[in-house]
């Protein structure tokens, strides 16, 4: 049996392991002053964290995808993300190649059909 679902990059062991300390810096934006020290200074603030050169990679390029790709678990991701004012539709628009308007009509059209 497959535990994979086409076009998903599923959030499991080996991924937590992979994303510790991505989602530990992400986890860390729940403090005021590490969100502020982040903005002051992103590279240094990823270095403290042992982030990957992938990681920090996907850190800098702000795409979610690859910051899944990279261990990265949502929930800790909206951390990160609001950051920049972004909220989950953002990060469902991302996540399927969508404007944030395009997403917000399909979530409309998809709620109407319940």
């Amino acid at each position: 049996m497959s535990k994979t679902i086409p076009g998903t990059t599923p959030f499991d062991g080996d991924a937590a392991q992979k994303g510790y300390a991505l989602n530990k810096m992400c986890f860390s934006f729940n403090d005021r002053a590490n969100r502020e020290a982040f903005v002051a200074d992103p590279e240094a603030f990823m270095q403290r964290h042992g982030l990957s050169s992938e990681q920090a990679e996907a850190i800098r390029s702000k795409q979610v995808l690859a910051l899944i790709s990279a261990g990265g678990n949502a929930y800790y991701l909206a951390k990160f993300a609001g950051i920049f004012g972004l909220d989950m539709q953002d990060i469902g628009a991302q996540q399927t190649g969508m404007t944030k308007e395009q997403f917000k009509a399909k979530l409309v059209a998809a709620n109407q059909q319940c």
